[in-house]
């Protein structure tokens, strides 16, 4: 994904958690803050219902340990104010997600963006990395038991396929060296549940799309999207552009401010009942790491992002490269790479040097996807 090049950063006055810089949640992704909003709205106005709806949502929501699992070696906590989490989207093919191909046993990262929160909360930059980079993946302890070594020149997404969400963690940590402060992923049904439950989300597009490996069919035009079209949107690879995954990240990242506006828009908040039905699709479509899997989790996270708007938000990609021994697949420019990481580790804008002639910004898909009126 990588569209807005504006500089942002976060202001100061910001809520600061007792233990300092990464000890209560941080944003999102397409789904993230639909969701945490969602659940400390329910919680404001619930009334005397508040303590079934409270252990009702609380069961929904998975949570994984991921301070367990990998331990002390990781990158230090940087007291500065801002917070980072890993944002997945899950490809599995297991159970009801099974129309979008076989499940073969293991799922995959379809989707990956690291949000870095400014110290204030009111800004924010999105990096998305391409599923199909090439990197290193550190030794990760593998889902089904047993150790996988490190390996040099696989996939980003086979981290999640190895390990789960610790290794996919892991694997980001090492690429950036930077602590992420919480996980999050989303699968496709919740993906779908929780757009239909906001009604469908207008976007504007400039050119007609048409994907069949998607399921999408648009003409050119303002849509609202419903579950099942936001879905094949985010996942369309085909309909326009190169058929790269770096064009499916532009619209991806385009899609990811239409919904946000669509959430701000709609006043979710003032209507108990559909407040409540959003509530239950957002917490049955997410797990998260075990410090943000509870509603008082999702509470904190929700109110520390009350002033966050889509226009504060810069989205890049990771600047890539088209790989010289495999030309479907990308690798980091190393260089510019890590003037994304210091900006970020420095709670700084990213500068514009660090994405300029990335290959990501040379797809045809900037600008198909806008939001709708």
């Amino acid at each position: 994904m990588a569209d807005d090049t504006s500089d942002t950063r976060g202001t100061n006055g910001g809520s600061q958690h007792a233990s300092g810089r990464r000890r209560r949640p941080a944003p999102r992704r397409r789904l993230l803050r639909i969701a945490v909003w969602a659940v400390a709205g329910l919680v404001v106005v619930g009334g005397a219902g508040a303590g079934y709806l409270y252990f009702k949502l609380n069961g929904n929501i998975k949570g994984v340990n991921i301070n367990q699992a990998l331990g002390d070696d990781r990158p230090e906590q940087v007291d500065n104010g801002s917070e980072d989490i890993l944002v997945l989207g899950s490809d599995s093919r297991a159970g009801a997600n099974d129309k979008y191909g076989t499940d073969e046993g293991s799922a995959r990262s379809d989707t990956a963006m690291i949000v870095h929160l400014y110290e204030g909360h009111k800004t924010a930059s999105v990096v998305s990395i391409p599923r199909d980079t090439l990197i290193t993946r550190p030794e990760c302890a593998k889902t089904g038991g047993g150790t996988s070594p490190e390996v040099n020149k696989v996939m980003f997404n086979e981290s999640y396929s190895v390990g789960g969400p610790a290794c996919a963690v892991k694997t980001v940590e090492s690429m950036t060296g930077i602590r992420m402060d919480h996980y999050i992923e989303v699968d496709f049904t919740g993906f779908k549940g929780l757009i239909d439950a906001l009604g469908g989300v207008p976007v504007t597009t400039s050119k007609a799309i048409h994907d069949k490996n998607s399921h999408l069919d648009l003409a050119a035009g303002t849509h609202t999207l419903n579950g099942e079209q936001s879905l094949g949107l985010v996942r369309t690879r085909h309909g326009v552009a190169d058929g790269s995954d770096l064009g499916r990240i532009q619209l991806q990242q385009a899609f990811m401010k239409a919904l946000m506006d669509r959430v701000n828009g709609l006043g979710v908040l003032s209507s108990p009942t559909q407040l409540y039905k959003v509530a239950d699709k957002a917490t049955k479509a997410i797990t998260t790491d075990s410090d943000l899997a509870s509603i008082s989790g999702l509470k904190g996270l929700a109110g520390s992002l009350k002033g966050l708007k889509s226009e504060n938000i810069n989205m890049v990609t990771l600047p890539v490269q088209y790989a010289k021994s495999d030309a479907n697949r990308v690798e980091p420019m190393d260089a510019q790479a890590a003037l994304v990481w210091q900006a970020l580790k420095a709670d700084l804008p990213i500068p514009a040097a660090a994405t300029k002639g990335s290959a990501a910004d040379e797809t045809d898909a900037k600008g198909v996807v806008g939001t709708g009126s």
